[in-house]
């Protein structure tokens, strides 16, 4: 088996882990580094050989631009003082707690090759956690909370990671330096991130049709990557920074089809690069395991102290900073996502698993410093890595299902009804004012204004039943009903339309663009 063969087959792996972890109840990102597990230990199955400065950009763009698209400029607003809190300041106190530790037991590490370990494994990962929240219907603030943990958290441990390197590299450290680099690089990262998030909306307006701007999409967060690495700047916070901005002020109202076809692109793009990251993951058990040959006592035991370190930190940190925090929260902040309870905190202690952007970082370790000679402990500080990913991704993701059973914590499904009725009502009351502007020009019949009143109703109550009355309700139903047996036919006498269409794809003569244009015409008549 090749390179490009064991590619399709993580690829294979991405798509079939979906529905095989939902029947099983097991996120997918971990059925997927079970797998690199398993092809790692068959002998046919090649060592993974990607250039350890290309992790970093090819996998992490994408996959922080589909995480940002989640969420909103508001949501984040509203929750900087939970996200600093749980955050940011957990990987400083993690990556020191983990040096620290590492600089103790691994006899001759140095100072800056330890704090780039603990950057490396600081961060929890974003994907494996919400892709886990998502299939145990977990509250939507828990949600909210570990996607700007995951978020913020690589942005920071990312920054550390590049100062920690340099360092060892270059032989020389400066605080001041050190200090200067980090608030250079956010400031590069937000020029760069506002600029192209900017000039990419302005040029989506330009482009108008839905593939050409789905298509930049792809671009836009390697173009912000690249842009900020190249001029000193975190690419991580660059794309945040840039997907964020796009979220806020690229959506068209009624550009349905571009925010249908867009949505669909990017849950295919997460999906595959995910199972892709989680598959290399396991893959790299070849050098994990060849690394630690004939040292397997000492290694397992420097990696288990790490792991240790690693999750009862988070444990110990999490308690008073959610007590901290829940004392700083206002009432006026309704906004604000924090947990409710103990049994949430202690969910989100457990669900802090490392994934994508920790194995992206050990590999992309430098082979060799400044001065020529081999990276000091590169292979120790790669099979710790590795320990503390297989550890916390495998054990807690396969173990978090239960815990979050036997605790009973779940999303608040009445008031996420209740909000859902809310939006209700305002859509068919945004229709009515709009039908009475209508009025106001147009000399519509009776009929017909009747007709879209109950039209205008009838948007809110397919969003949510339980907003009209009883009887209202009962009368919707009915028309409902008659809808769908007059949808089904329609869609049956569209169907036979198609068939007929395709089949003259095939017929001597027939030109297959004026085919797939009228084609195209009735699968758009079909999905309206």
């Amino acid at each position: 088996m090749d390179q490009l063969a064991l590619l399709f087959v993580l690829l294979l792996g991405a798509v079939v882990s979906v529905p095989v972890g939902d029947r099983l109840g097991l996120p997918a990102p971990v059925l997927m580094t079970l797998l690199g597990i398993v092809l790692a230990l068959l002998e046919f199955v090649p060592n993974v050989e990607v250039p350890p400065d290309l992790i970093l950009p090819l996998l992490l763009p994408p996959l922080l631009y589909a995480a940002v698209r989640r969420t909103s400029w508001r949501q984040f607003a509203a929750n900087v003082r939970p996200i600093f809190l749980l955050a940011v300041a957990l990987v400083f106190v993690t990556t020191l707690c983990v040096a620290a530790t590492a600089h103790a037991i691994v006899p001759g590490l140095p100072i800056a090759a330890a704090v780039a370990l603990g950057a490396l494994v600081a961060p929890p990962d974003p994907v494996a956690a919400t892709a886990v929240a998502g299939q145990l219907g977990l509250p939507r603030r828990l949600v909210s909370i570990l996607e700007g943990e995951g978020l913020f958290n690589d942005v920071t441990a990312i920054v550390l990671y590049h100062v920690a390197i340099a360092a060892a590299v270059s032989g020389t450290f400066s605080p001041w330096e050190a200090g200067l680099d980090l608030v250079l690089s956010a400031v590069v990262a937000l020029a760069v991130g506002l600029a192209l998030g900017w000039g990419a909306n302005k040029l989506m307006d330009l482009l108008g049709d839905p593939t050409l701007q789905i298509g930049l999409s792809l671009l836009v967060p390697y173009a912000s990557y690249v842009m900020a690495e190249e001029l000193h700047g975190s690419g991580v916070l660059a794309v945040l920074i840039t997907a964020l901005f796009l979220a806020e002020y690229a959506t068209d109202a009624d550009d349905v089809m571009t925010r249908l076809a867009g949505h669909t692109f990017w849950d295919i793009v997460d999906t595959l690069v995910t199972g892709v990251a989680f598959g290399l993951i396991g893959l790299e058990l070849h050098n994990a395991v060849r690394t630690a040959s004939g040292r397997w006592n000492e290694m397992l035991g420097w990696a288990a102290a790490i792991v240790c370190v690693v999750v009862l930190v988070r444990l110990l940190y999490l308690l008073p900073a959610t007590w901290l925090t829940k004392r700083m929260h206002a009432k006026r902040d309704i906004d604000e996502e924090i947990p409710m309870s103990w049994r949430e905190t202690v969910v989100m202690w457990w669900s802090g698993m490392r994934g994508v952007a920790s194995v992206a970082l050990a590999l992309a370790v430098p082979l060799e410093t400044e001065s020529g000679g081999p990276f000091p402990d590169r292979d120790e500080i790669i099979f710790i890595a590795f320990g503390v990913i297989m550890a916390t991704l495998v054990l807690q993701g396969l173990t978090l299902p239960w815990l979050v059973k036997r605790l009973g914590v779940r999303a608040d499904s009445a008031r996420e009804k209740e909000f859902e009725k809310q939006l209700a009502v305002r859509a068919a009351r945004a229709a009515k004012r709009r039908l009475k502007e209508i009025e106001a020009v147009e000399d519509l019949p009776e009929e017909l204004s009747e007709q879209m009143l109950r039209r205008a109703f009838e948007i809110g109550v397919r969003i949510s039943p339980d907003m009209g009355e009883e009887e209202r309700r009962e009368a919707h139903q009915q028309r409902v009903r008659r809808l769908k047996r007059v949808r089904r036919i329609q869609n049956e006498l569209l169907s036979a339309a198609r068939h007929e269409v395709l089949a003259a794809r095939s017929e001597p003569g027939a030109d297959p663009e004026v085919v797939d244009r009228v084609l195209r015409h009735l699968d758009v008549r079909s999905l309206r």
